[in-house]
């Protein structure tokens, strides 16, 4: 049971992490003159996808009969985060903006790390399935 609760605990700490960050410190570059450009909604995008894997983890930490569905649709959802800054939707042009040069980095290794925790928790549920029969 543990060995399939904890990385439910971990993958909504690292997406609720992503989602918060996407808007604040790791967030899109700001400019001067209050306009927003394309990685805005990058971190708009980014808040919805981290909360979307942040509730899926917590819901595979509270019911145990879809925990292995739950665990995979988190996963999805990281990989969508790990997608989402410069693939689906484009950042600024230059390297040294903060959306390039922090959030794209920042953003694929915290939802790799929380699609890792999603792949460990449905080993684990496959794991215990099998044990049983």
């Amino acid at each position: 049971m543990k060995k399939q609760v904890i990385p439910g605990c971990v993958l909504f700490i690292l997406a609720l992490a992503a989602s918060v960050g996407s808007v604040s410190f790791l967030g899109p570059c700001v400019h001067e003159d209050g306009s927003v450009g394309a990685c805005h909604w990058a971190g708009r995008s980014l808040l919805g996808t981290g909360l979307l894997a942040a509730m899926l983890a917590l819901l595979a930490v509270l019911f145990r009969m879809a925990r292995l569905g739950l665990y995979l649709g988190s996963f999805l959802a990281c990989v969508l985060g790990i997608l989402t800054p410069g693939t689906l939707i484009s950042l600024c042009k230059m390297s040294t903006m903060h959306c390039r040069a922090v959030m794209q980095p920042a953003m694929t290794v915290l939802f790799a790390a929380a699609a890792l925790c999603a792949l460990f928790g449905a080993a684990a549920c496959i794991r215990e399935k099998k044990g049983r029969a």
